[in-house]
């Protein structure tokens, strides 16, 4: 009982607080009775307001007393009321009144050659850092209002049963999704942030992009360039970044007073039409040069965004003291249309009780950027109806109120039962491809049959072959769970069965822990990284007479480890035995005869022109047993952390990994004896101003002792043979053979890649409606028998479709050329 003393005392506090106080409301309209909605709302010389809803409505609960209530909107002169609220709820009406900037004001101020805006900005520009590192911390409570919604549709793609289950009126419109987030946020500059969720609630089914924590609504127009998560890979240049005066020309609309301040209108123009710029309007104080407000756009036909049409980003900054203001709401509104289905909708933050400069105590900051509590998802209507301080609109209430029903009733017994048979129905498209899985009606336990383009296979080795293989997982409880995967695999041809399991137990998800058992017998690839899918290979092999992959069987055992050490810090440890038996080649069957073209032997070091049915050694029948550790250093590792675990961000920063393997001699009749080592530095998706990102790779290594190993044990490279490829992973190569560089002594290899994310390509016309993404890159590889293999390449990318263009050398003469294509399957 005594451990939730605080948590009751806590409770008691509130009410107590939450008692004294009564609701401020009303609705706030324009000159002639129109709504004005998310108009700002605070009370002077504080940091706490809030904001209307879509409708116009507001709330703000105040303590007894007199306050200066200022409301506040884009395009409408600033209003102070002074109230007093005694001891019951106060309803005032605002009316606001269309702002009049005057250009006379400031006419006389500025060169003569040039707008006033510009000179106007430049001053801005030119006490930007000052004003982004103005508060060198900060902590703040915030509130996160999203909605989704679907504004019309096409009614022959709209039926009955799809407007019942979406809940959409008879013109096809309805909220398809709501989320509220409250939480603590703490800020230290330059890139130090920590969040805590203490309530969240989500509604529908999210079609488009969230805004999951209050960190992904902080958009800053003080940074130079900024990316908006979901919509675009590109980065999008500030109205008043370093550069910006060479991109935005700016125009003084006028000037008015607020609040004894002089704030001066700019509309913000992009030199060029298209590109990665934004157009609208900023409102800036004279003599500070610091933003007061914001309200800008993107448009899809101007700015290649993905998902919406057009993206409005409106933003309220408020005195926290004499010298630093901050961001009081923030508002992202978007609108787009697929498929003649037209959808809408915002995101609205809302910052109150600032502190700045607070003491955080050491070690506060430790990587851990969200903290979602355990209770936040489990806060009743009663919670939300008493704290949210934006006024839900009649439509989000009845929305809430249908599907909160609705989500009861897939609870109940008689619903899960209702629809198991229909959740686990098979489709055979689906399968095909990603298989198929089926659960049990609490999702505890489920099976999953990998894809029938992995059961069914064709090699030379094997023949025709089936690889059946299934996965049986099983969640103990949150923290806990547990999988078996059993695979059977046949070939026709050589007349060889294997049979294996692996089992993993997931026992400590906040530091990645867990451990796995494997045993059995299989057919595997000869290079340990992996050269082409059973699918991919299936093809290649029957019509083009290309039987890439070299096989050698194993039967073996062995078991794993890992864990997270500390934060940043990842480690690995595995000890295997195997027997290991070379194959050749027993089947030659293909669909198409190619002319000049042969089978190649499953000797990968056969010479060339050496017959399909080869049995040239390669290496005797051998036992090893060997010893694999790692550490993987993540610097600056961000995380956030669920009730159900920790999940780790992508770092700024290079991850460092250790590597060490050692074939232990003699042990249960090992023959094995070496000790290898490597090390290797990547990072992805390193932010380059307006030019995109890069993401590279580099590892060396070294046999520091060889005295005996075999062909698997060798150092492989992930390689590319035919016309398909993967690019999803920066340390492969588009050109190397799968196994001739495979080295036992020291190597080095790099790997370098740019993704122009469109800032080239979007400069020519027509092309820039394709959306296209440019990619540059060189791999680099060194061994001791092989020097100095090159590789350079140039594609394009759009989504999951990419071609590229590259071509190689070996030593200093020219290699390979061509094209290489990914489409999504690996």
């Amino acid at each position: 009982m005594r451990r939730y003393l605080p948590f009751i005392l806590f409770i008691l506090v509130a009410f107590t607080t939450s008692a004294q106080q009564y609701t401020l409301s009303g609705r706030i309209t324009g000159q002639k009775n129109e709504m004005v909605p998310f108009a700002s709302v605070y009370i002077r010389n504080t940091t706490y307001g809030t904001t209307a809803n879509e409708e116009g409505h507001y709330q703000l609960k105040l303590s007894p007393g007199t306050y200066n209530v200022i409301y506040r909107a884009t395009g409408y002169a600033e209003q102070v009321q002074k109230l007093t609220i005694a001891d019951q709820p106060e309803t005032r009406d605002i009316q606001l009144v269309n702002e009049a900037f005057k250009f006379s004001q400031v006419s006389d101020k500025w060169k003569q050659n040039m707008d006033p805006g510009d000179t106007i900005m430049a001053k801005v520009i030119a006490r930007r850092k000052q004003h982004l590192e103005e508060a060198g911390s900060y902590s703040c409570a915030v509130y996160v209002k999203g909605v989704q919604k679907l504004l019309s549709s096409p009614k022959s793609l709209t039926s009955k049963a799809v407007r019942q289950a979406l809940d959409l009126d008879s013109n096809g419109r309805g909220i398809l999704y709501q989320t509220e987030i409250l939480s603590n946020l703490n800020v230290a500059l330059p890139n130090k942030m920590h969040e805590v969720t203490i309530a969240s609630k989500q509604s529908g089914i999210n079609t488009a992009f969230d805004y999951s924590k209050a960190s992904d609504l902080q958009v800053n127009f003080y940074n130079d360039v900024f990316k908006i998560n979901g919509l675009s890979t590109r980065a999008y240049l500030s109205p008043i970044g370093t550069d910006a005066a060479r991109h935005y020309d700016y125009r003084l609309v006028g000037s008015t007073v607020q609040n004894g301040l002089t704030v001066d209108k700019i509309e913000v123009i992009p030199k060029r039409e298209n590109g990665q710029y934004f157009q609208g309007n900023m409102y800036i104080v004279e003599g500070d040069w610091r933003i007061y407000s914001v309200d800008l756009m993107l448009t899809n036909k101007h700015a290649s965004l993905n998902l919406v049409d057009t993206l409005k980003i409106s933003q309220q900054y408020i005195p926290i003291t004499d010298s630093v203001w901050m961001p009081s709401a923030v508002q992202i509104n978007f609108k787009g249309s697929v498929l003649g289905f037209k959808f809408g909708g915002y995101y609205q933050g809302i910052y109150n009780n600032y502190k700045i400069n607070p003491a955080y105590p050491k070690g506060y900051f430790n990587g851990e950027i969200l903290k979602i509590d355990t209770a936040a998802n489990l806060k009743t209507a009663a919670y939300w109806n008493a704290t949210r301080p934006l006024p839900l609109t009649r439509q989000e209430t009845r929305d809430y109120q249908k599907k909160d029903s609705i989500a009861a009733y897939q609870k109940t017994d008689a619903y899960l039962d209702s629809i198991q048979h229909t959740k686990n129905n098979i489709n055979y498209f689906t399968y095909t491809i990603f298989g198929y899985r089926a659960s049990n009606r609490a999702e505890t336990d489920s099976l999953y049959i990998f894809p029938f383009l992995q059961t069914f296979y064709y090699n030379t080795v094997e023949g025709f072959g089936i690889n059946a293989k299934v996965r049986y997982s099983h969640k103990i409880d949150d923290l806990h769970s547990y999988s078996i995967t059993p695979a059977l695999r046949y070939g026709f041809a050589n007349k060889l069965f294997s049979a294996n399991v692996h089992a993993e137990y997931l026992n400590d998800p906040f530091h990645n822990q867990k451990s796995y058992i494997e045993f059995g017998s299989d057919v595997l690839d000869l290079n340990n990284v992996g050269t082409r899918s059973r699918y991919f290979n299936t093809l290649s092999t029957i019509l083009y007479e290309n039987n890439y992959v070299k096989y050698y069987r194993s039967q073996y055992g062995g078991f794993g480890f890992q864990r997270e050490l500390k934060n940043g810090i990842l480690w690995s440890a595995a000890l295997q035995y195997a027997s290991r038996t070379q194959m050749y080649n027993n089947a030659f069957g293909h669909v198409v005869d190619v002319k000049n073209k042969e089978f190649t032997s499953n000797n990968p070091l056969a010479p060339p022109g050496t017959p399909a049915d080869d049995r040239s050694f390669l290496f005797p029948k051998n036992q090893a047993l060997t010893f694999a550790t790692s550490v993987a250093f993540t610097f600056d590792q961000q995380y956030v952390t669920r009730p159900t675990g920790k999940f780790n961000l992508p770092s700024k920063y290079p991850t460092l990994t250790v590597n060490y393997r050692k074939g232990i001699k003699s042990a249960f009749g090992s023959d094995v004896d070496y000790d290898f080592a490597s090390v290797d530095v990547s990072q992805s998706n390193i932010r380059i101003g307006l030019s995109g990102f890069s993401s590279f790779k580099l590892t060396g290594g070294d046999f520091f002792r060889n005295n005996n190993l075999y062909y698997m044990d060798y150092y492989h490279y992930l390689g590319n043979q035919g016309t398909t490829f993967d690019p999803t992973y920066i340390g492969s190569f588009h050109f190397l053979p799968f196994y001739t560089y495979s080295t036992n002594g020291a190597f080095f290899e790099a790997h370098y890649q740019h993704n122009f994310a469109g800032s080239l390509l979007n400069k020519i016309p027509f092309i820039r409606k394709l959306k296209l993404e440019e990619v540059i890159g060189a791999n680099y590889l060194t061994t001791k028998g092989n020097p100095n293999y090159k590789e350079f390449y140039v594609g394009i990318q759009r989504l999951i479709f990419r071609v590229d263009y590259g071509i190689s050398y070996a030593g200093d003469k020219k290699y390979i050329q061509g094209i290489r294509i990914f489409y999504g399957l690996r």
